[in-house]
């Protein structure tokens, strides 16, 4: 008699986390979006930030890239850990920590303060970030339902990017620090929230968990990012010893692969990569979101410092950008079946391309409807992709290798975000520097702290006032206009490339609905 009582409430309690699924995917979308707006979120502050603070350029680069390095190496490392020992508490345990972090980023009193409390904040993101994907596929057991709110989920990981720089800006005019302290009162709401409505996950205590290639992956993935940063900036090492650095992160990532494919239960099934789609997907994301942060933080500078705008006319300028990367989220789901994931992938990545290559003719004067148009391609094209990108992937792996695709799938959503502000930021930079001459009446250590970043010319020129101040912001602004002509047309190559990559490689019916 007990147990038959008992067993009403047992289905009842196990029915529990289903009947309030939409509830759940709130609390997951929310988390995600704090996770990708702070990638983003200090593009707009850069001139706020650098006349607070003063950092140094290469203080500054990091300031923006350490959140998404330190993210994508430890991706893999807390999905697997999730899949161990439960999500819903690591989910937790990140909003704790990405709270701290917060607070302890907005009261920063030094550069190196910021940077600290911004690689907190990435490790806070990597524990929250897999645990979503994952609980979506745990709470969602209807396909159709699944996919629309995996395309929801999609939808917001890109719309995060785009509207982080509008977040910025608004607060920006307030305080700079109020771009992370924003975080807390928003974390105080979804903390209780989670811990009613997100549900239990076991651990699998028949999985072991192999400490080593956790290891060997966040190194891995940390060096080869590093590196290549280094390589391209030389700002804290020799290019030799950035080089060297890449090369020790191909090592450790090649003794990782090795290790998974002799383990009984690998970390990671970096078996996926043998499929020619799931390899050409992964791609697909690592470049697109490439291509959307870096290029963000460029035009993000070039509204404030180039064309003058304040913080809040430019996030505004930056709308259409973020309407229409809303408007190919939903858009996707309807070009995918009347396309294919071969022109739907493709032909995002093109129009992305296409959009970019006006702001070729641009000089230092404004082209706000051009301007609008080139946000509505680039917002658009990116997200019709990535969601393409994203199908792609999930439809060429079974189903008991989702969680690994998931995890992989994030990591070069991550790194695609580290390396866009990490090497298109570089480039700006190598251009800029020898592009700015010598202003008459300017000393030589201003024009050393000009020629390290826009809003480090800025800085000097309204120091200096004047005529010699206005000629100085002058001569900068046209150096970081031709800088910004080369970024865009490595951009524009790259995605190309890519675009025809997809078009060759994938098959056209591959995962079309």
């Amino acid at each position: 008699m007990t147990v038959t009582k008992a067993a009403p409430v047992i289905r009842r309690a196990a029915r529990q986390p289903q009947d309030n699924r939409w509830a759940i995917l709130l609390v997951l979308c929310l988390s995600l979006l704090l996770i990708t707006v702070d990638a983003t979120v200090l593009h707009i502050a850069v001139p706020a930030l650098t006349a607070a603070l003063e950092p140094s350029a290469v203080q500054l680069l990091w300031i923006i890239d350490v959140y998404s390095l330190v993210v994508a190496p430890l991706l893999i490392m807390f999905g697997t850990l999730g899949d161990r020992y439960g999500r819903k508490r690591l989910v937790l345990a990140g909003f704790v920590l990405f709270g701290v972090a917060s607070a302890a980023a907005a009261f920063s009193p030094t550069p190196l303060a910021l940077i600290l409390s911004r690689a907190l904040l990435g490790v806070g993101g990597a524990m929250i970030m897999p645990a979503t994907l994952s609980l979506i596929r745990q709470v969602f057991t209807d396909r159709r339902e699944r996919a629309i709110a995996l395309g929801v989920w999609s939808a917001v990981a890109a719309a995060g990017a785009a509207v982080g720089p509008m977040i910025g800006g608004v607060l920006v005019g307030l305080w700079w620090g109020a771009v992370f302290l924003v975080n807390v009162p928003i974390l105080l709401v979804l903390l209780p929230a989670a811990v009613r409505l997100l549900p239990e996950s076991r651990g699998r205590a028949d999985h072991a968990w192999d400490g080593l290639s956790a290891v060997l992956s966040v190194l891995g993935i940390l060096a080869l990012a590093f590196g290549l940063k280094e390589a391209g900036s030389g700002s804290l090492m020799p290019v030799g010893a950035a080089l060297a650095i890449f090369a020790g992160g191909v090592a450790l990532l090649v003794w990782f692969v090795r290790r998974q494919s002799r383990l009984a239960t690998p970390l990671l099934e970096v078996g996926l990569f043998r499929d020619r789609g799931f390899t050409t997907g992964v791609a697909g994301v690592l470049l697109g979101v490439f291509a959307l942060v870096g290029l963000q933080l460029m035009l993000a500078q070039y509204l404030q410092l180039v064309l003058g705008d304040s913080p809040v006319r430019a996030a505004v300028r930056m709308l259409p950008l973020v309407l229409s990367a809303i408007a190919g989220g939903l858009a996707a789901a309807h070009i995918l079946p009347r396309l294919g994931l071969r022109g739907t992938m493709s032909g995002g990545l093109g129009l992305v391309a296409l959009a970019l290559t006006p702001t070729l003719g641009w000089g230092v004067e404004g082209h706000p409807v051009m301007l609008a148009i080139c946000f509505v391609g680039i917002g658009f094209g990116v997200q019709v992709a990535l969601l393409a990108a994203s199908d792609t992937i999930m439809s060429a792996c079974p189903e008991s290798h989702a969680g690994g695709a998931a995890a992989i799938e994030e990591t070069a959503y991550e790194l695609g975000a580290g390396l866009g502000v990490a090497v298109l930021g570089t480039i700006t930079a190598i251009v800029y520097a020898p592009g700015l001459r010598p202003v008459p009446g300017v000393p030589e250590v201003g024009m050393d702290q000009a020629r390290q970043s826009l809003a480090g010319a800025a800085h000097v020129a309204s120091e200096m006032g004047g005529s010699t101040g206005d000629a100085l912001l002058s001569a900068a602004r046209w150096a970081f206009v031709n800088a910004l002509h080369t970024t865009v047309v490595v951009s524009v190559v790259l995605l190309s490339l890519t675009a025809v990559a997809v078009a060759v490689l994938l098959r056209r019916d591959r995962g079309v609905p």
